[in-house]
Formats: structure tokens, sequence, C-alpha cells
């Protein structure tokens, strides 16, 4: 059996509901139940073949909706590994750093173009970091207090999943400095991230390889995989940029979270409207279940 869960903002209808089942029936998708998770904001709708199909038939088709198709069986996860930088948070630490140093723009269109794929990750992570060369180390801290923002959504999946069980593991290719706090704010197991070399009491604009990239989230996603005993359809990874591709196709449910093109394209499930809470009601939890903050 597989579950199609509809996520709105408290605009999803009843209405809306006998239209998808509509919609898997005419798909072949073999409908069964539907029912309410909070009324309004999310629903089940239980099908019994052709996910590909139902994702088809259903993505899109409701304004300002998310929908989430898997396995009735596996929907509960046992293990989340997140990106950090537009995913966790609402910003790219680098391009906030940059800002410090007058040269936003210039790394932010290296960054944008990174994340789309468009360039490799870590010649271009070297050459951003390059650009920051002589800032001082205690705009870090200034960034970090008066840019990082956590992302709407973060602590209650986090915490919540973390309640239940599972393990959190936050896998950045940011920076430590950024990626450690962060972690501890949000409630993550673990934070992974990488080092930016200091001197004197400013940036030497490189980062101790080897760089934590598109290799490292992935084969973080497999250690911690192996350290639970899981099966891998137990597994949740998320993240927006093309550096999370191999690890969001690689988990049980790989979520591009409002994620670039190329990312939305190849994930398993995307999140396009909602925050991260969806990822909790795409688990089946409720809102009465959740740790707020």
């Amino acid at each position: 059996m597989f579950t199609a869960t509809l996520i709105a903002s408290g605009t999803l209808t009843a209405g809306d509901i006998s239209t998808a089942m509509d919609r898997l029936r005419d798909a072949g998708c073999a409908p069964g139940a539907s029912g309410w998770i909070d009324e309004g904001e999310a629903a089940d709708l239980i099908f019994g073949m052709a996910p590909d199909a139902a994702r088809v038939a259903l993505e899109g088709a409701f304004v300002g909706t998310d929908v989430v198709v898997q396995s009735s069986v596996t929907r509960t996860k046992t293990l989340l590994v997140a990106d950090m930088d537009s995913t966790m948070i609402t910003v790219e630490c680098i391009d906030e750093l940059a800002d410090y140093a007058g040269i936003k723009l210039q790394i932010a269109e290296i960054t944008e173009r990174a994340m789309r794929g468009e360039l490799d990750f870590e010649a271009a992570l070297d050459a951003r970091v390059a650009l920051l060369k002589g800032l001082a180390e205690s705009d870090i801290e200034r960034c970090l207090a008066e840019r990082v923002k956590i992302m709407p959504g973060a602590k209650a999946l986090v915490r919540t999943m973390r309640s239940r069980g599972a393990l959190a593991v936050l896998v950045s290719g940011g920076f430590t400095r950024f990626a450690e706090p962060v972690a501890k704010e949000i409630g993550f197991d673990r934070a992974i991230a990488n080092v930016l070399k200091i001197e004197g009491g400013t940036l030497t604009g490189t980062v101790t390889k080897p760089i934590v990239g598109s290799n490292t989230k992935l084969t973080t996603l497999h250690a911690a995989i192996t350290e639970r005993g899981i099966a891998v359809e137990e597994s949740l990874a998320v993240g927006d940029g093309a550096n999370d591709l191999a690890m969001i196709e690689a988990a049980g449910l790989g979520v591009a979270y409002h994620a670039k093109p190329i990312v939305a394209a190849a994930a398993a499930a995307r999140i396009d409207h909602g925050d991260l809470t969806a990822l909790l009601y795409a688990q089946g939890i409720a809102k009465q279940h959740w740790l707020l903050d």
C-alpha cells in the first residue's frame, strides 16, 4: 500500500480530498481510504498501486499544496540527514559573511550557480573562501548573530523526530562556526561542516581539506544508516542545492525543500509551499504531537 499526503496551510478542503481520490482512480492507482491528519492542513490518501502515476496526478493539482507519495509501511523515519543553508536556516552563510567584506553580490552569484549544479561545488567553495581572505574573525560572530535565522518548522521537525527515537544529523557545505551553534539551537545530535582556517584573528582564505561536499553528505547518510542498523527506507534526507542531490536520491525519502530546479526535478518529494513541518505531516504526525519551541 501507498500513502499520498496532501499538505497545505489551512486551505485544504474535503472537496480537494474528493477530487484527489478521483484523480488517483483515473490514474489507475486503486485508491482506498482517506482521512485528515489535521483538518484543513494535511490529509492522507491510501492507494494500492502506481505511486509514480499518483505523484503525477496530484502534484500541482491544488493551489498552495505540497504532495508526498511514499510506501505506507516505511513512512515513519528514524534518521534525518539535513542540509543547513537555505534548508535549516533562511540564508546562505557565505553570502552573508561576504557582505561584511563588501563583496556579497560577487559571492552570491557563484553560490547560486554552484547550488544550481552549474559549477563544481568544491572548486566554487575554494574560490569564494579565497575572496574572504583578511576578513576579521569577529565578523563570523556578527554574521551569526545578525543574519542567521532558523527556518520555520526546523525546531519542530528535529525535536519531534528525536523525541520519537530518530537520529538527526546536520551536514553542511558551509562552515562549522555556523553549523555547530545552529545544530545546537535546533536540536540536532551532531553537525558536520567545513572548517575555516584562521590565523591572527583573520580568515586565511582557505578551508581544511577534504571539503564537505556532495560525497561527504552521501557518506554521512550511509554511515548513519549503518550506525543505527536501520533499513535505507527508514531514512529521510532534505536539502535544496545540487550538492544535496546524491544524499536525496539515496535516502528512503529524499526531499527537495524550496529547491533549485535540478534538485526538485530529481527528488522523490518536493516541498514548494509549506515549511519544514511538512516533513512531520509526511510521516503522519499530527500537530498535537509536535514538540514546538
